[in-house]
């Protein structure tokens, strides 16, 4: 049985999705994560957005540069394990120069309990960064909503691909339920 959510674990929610709808973002396509779940219902309920999930990442990297191309602003949903299925697609925003925003949920990190997330936790940050991705990251609810505020300009106005990683301890510790 999960635990309730506290105050703060809603808000900074519900501030992403302020940001997001702020700056009229209109497609969310995400790979299924119990991170970003409260994100993606909040998505699902606005009848302005279109979140519809992927079966693999990369697939999300050609939505948003799709997206860009048909007028809309997207911002790609993603768990971190899957930042290295994203590496060849990024060659296409680098060379287009398509405007990007990926939320990535971190496993691999903080109170891990599956030895298969820690490679690719380890290597999300710099995997983005050789492929020309600013990072930012977040591991203080208080400061998600700014810092995707911060991302959401540096990719649509200022024309770059961005990540934003929020911090495994953000997320809160995940367990096999049996």
């Amino acid at each position: 049985m999960a635990a309730a959510k506290t105050t703060s674990e809603i808000d900074w929610h519900a501030g992403i999705f302020r940001a997001l709808k702020a700056a009229d973002i209109r497609q969310i396509p995400y790979v299924p994560d119990a991170g970003h779940s409260d994100l993606i219902r909040s998505a699902q309920a606005d009848p302005i957005m279109k979140a519809y999930p992927l079966t693999t990442e990369e697939e999300g990297v050609a939505a948003a540069a799709g997206a860009w191309l048909g007028g809309e602003r997207a911002v790609l949903l993603m768990q971190s394990s899957g930042a290295g299925n994203c590496i060849n697609m990024l060659s296409l925003i680098a060379a287009c120069r398509f405007p990007f925003l990926a939320l990535v949920t971190m496993r691999g990190e903080w109170a891990e309990f599956n030895p298969w997330q820690v490679p690719m936790g380890r290597a999300t940050q710099g995997a983005f960064e050789l492929m020309g991705v600013s990072v930012r990251r977040v591991s203080d609810t208080g400061k998600a909503e700014t810092e995707v505020a911060a991302a959401l300009d540096d990719a649509f106005l200022g024309e770059q691909p961005v990540a934003v990683l929020f911090s495994q301890s953000l997320i809160g510790r995940k367990t096999w339920i049996k």
